[in-house]
């Protein structure tokens, strides 16, 4: 086959796919131009999940007319002008990629007013060219408007998430850059209803109280860090108010949202003892350092960066959080504190991924199952490790995880009361009122039916605000709003299959007895006599083992019993 320089329209839509992957990613694009144009004022607003609409409005410096068309072509930018200024780079967008990838997958409309000029500009873009242009009377600022987003890309659309999930992405994005500016006034409207509203005072502790409720902001302490070329700033809430996930850990590197692994291990040993397992910190940090010392030239979503001294800035947030935490004091016999961050070394840039774990106990050995799906009466043993019931059986011994088989039978038994249209519903003595974020409101929007369905009882009761009467009645004992937002975060992050279907297997996995939890005789007997009589009693409904055998002739073996 013979090489051939692709068409420019099919070049500039490969090059628009890793741009913009979702409706969430225009949101992001759009709005660090904003940042970058100095806007104190940005208002978002989206319609059937940003695929109809997403428009974002504000009242930064404008662009000039001459360079209104300029602004669409590949790789036009005013941030850098050449490669030594990669290595400086302190906007938030520099390649002059994000408006020509968003034109090439949606019709875009872009109306602007540099300061100083007497006529706006408008421009609309069809197909990624230029179809209208014209000089219009407006405010300083810029406001883009992107419709019908991915219309000649059925793919693309087909493999986007539920509305609900879509809009949770697009919220979580204007959530960041709200907690990382708290200087700029944000708004979101999702589907003409207010998500978000932040004040702009340049409080993050009022932003927080905007997302999270002003209880959370008002327990946060302040995690406050000062060298000679590197400072950790932010908030940190007490263990006692952990989350199940990492979806209230916010960390910025000069003000650039990242998803950074190294920070998230920093922040996991800051907490480490004060956490119980499978629970996470609630924190807000912005990590400020020479623009040389960090690469965010890695990957078009600008999401990952590189650090020049991984080890020193790990330490640097690790013992920052431990100190606002009250662990440890940063004291100067602290010595790696005592030199400036990164100096006297010749760190390789290296990326930040976690390590993977190193066993001890070399390979495992193999164990067998049967080719049968149900399971043999069984005699329980004991439980070792609070973690696996261990029991006799006709052909063996069997070790059953505990979590994974309460989830299986939970998980049936709302399956089976969804087809018979009868849910077993706790009610609450008194209604209970949540306080969501912005994301998470956007995914309940989206399940009303199926939480109903599985016996949610909720009512709107303000901005984000829910009054919860009832609950599934296997959650009964739980603590019902962390449930909830464990469930929420499930939900946001799309996966297979039916909706309702991984609601049941968020809800079974929330209801399951943990990893760690003692057991009596007779609730281990019941467990397992449940599980005994489920159709699938082998796997949970993640697809993960419940049951391991050991058969008399693999222990035989073990014991030389039997070569």
């Amino acid at each position: 086959m013979e090489l051939h320089v692709l068409p420019p329209d099919v070049a500039s839509r490969i090059a628009a796919g890793e741009v913009v992957e979702r409706p969430s990613s225009v949101v992001k694009e759009l709005v660090e131009n904003s940042l970058d144009a100095g806007a104190s004022k940005i208002d978002i607003e989206c319609r059937r999940a940003g695929v109809d609409l997403i428009c974002v409005a504000d009242n930064g410096s404008g662009i000039p007319a001459s360079q209104v068309e300029l602004a669409f072509q590949r790789y036009a930018t005013s941030k850098i002008g050449s490669i030594d200024d990669l290595v400086n780079v302190r906007s938030l967008g520099f390649r002059g990629e994000a408006l020509p990838s968003i034109a090439a997958v949606a019709d875009v409309e872009m109306s602007t007013r540099a300061a100083g000029e007497e006529l706006g500009s408008y421009v609309y873009l069809h197909g990624g060219t230029v179809a209208q242009s014209e000089g219009r009377p407006r405010a300083s600022g810029t406001t883009i408007a992107v419709r019908r987003l991915f219309r000649h890309f059925p793919a693309r659309l087909k493999f986007l998430k539920s509305e609900g999930t879509e809009n949770s992405h697009s919220a979580l994005v204007v959530s960041q850059y709200a907690l990382a500016f708290p200087l700029v006034s944000f708004s979101l409207l999702l589907e003409g209803r207010v998500a978000l509203r932040s004040p702009g005072s340049g409080d993050v502790r009022d932003v927080i109280a905007q997302l999270y409720g002003s209880e959370l902001a008002r327990a946060m302490v302040p995690v406050e860090l000062t060298t000679d070329s590197l400072t950790v700033t932010g908030l940190v809430a007490p263990a006692s108010l952990s989350r199940a996930g990492r979806g209230h850990q916010s960390t910025f590197v000069n003000h650039r949202w990242v998803r950074s692994p190294l920070l998230q291990r920093a922040i996991d040993e800051a907490y480490r003892g004060l956490l119980p397992e499978g629970r996470h910190a609630i924190a807000v940090l912005d990590i400020q350092l020479p623009a040389d010392r960090v690469d965010v030239n890695v990957h078009p979503s600008k999401a990952q960066v590189k650090f020049a001294d991984e080890q020193s800035l790990f330490r640097y947030v690790r013992d920052a959080v431990s100190a606002a935490l009250g662990k440890t004091r940063i004291a100067s016999e602290a010595q790696h504190l005592a030199a400036p961050w990164g100096a006297a070394r010749q760190t390789a840039w290296s990326v930040s991924e976690p390590e993977p774990p190193v066993s001890s106990f070399g390979t495992p050995s193999t164990v067998s199952s049967t080719g049968s799906t149900s399971l043999p009466p069984l005699r329980i043993l004991g439980q070792i490790l609070t973690t696996y019931i261990v029991a006799e059986g006709p052909d063996g011994m069997y070790v059953i995880d505990q979590h994974a088989a309460h989830e299986r039978v939970v998980y049936d038994r709302l399956l089976e009361q969804h087809g018979a249209h009868s849910p077993e519903v706790q009610g609450l003595l008194e209604p209970l009122t949540i306080v969501l974020s912005p994301a998470e409101d956007a995914v309940l929007s989206g399940l009303a039916d199926e939480l109903a369905t599985l016996g949610f009882a909720l009512e709107p009761f303000g901005d984000r605000t829910h009054l919860l009467r009832s609950i599934p009645a296997s959650l009964a004992g739980s603590d019902v709003a962390a449930t909830l937002r464990g469930i929420l975060q499930d939900l946001s992050q799309g996966g297979q299959g039916e909706t309702f279907e991984r609601l049941a297997e968020s809800v079974a996995c929330h209801a399951s007895v943990r990893a760690g939890q003692q057991l009596t005789p007779e609730e281990m007997r019941r467990l397992v006599q449940q599980l005994e009589e489920c159709a699938q009693p082998r796997t949970c409904p993640h697809g993960r083992p419940t049951v391991v055998r050991f058969s008399v002739g693999q222990l035989e073996k073990l014991f030389g019993r039997r070569t």
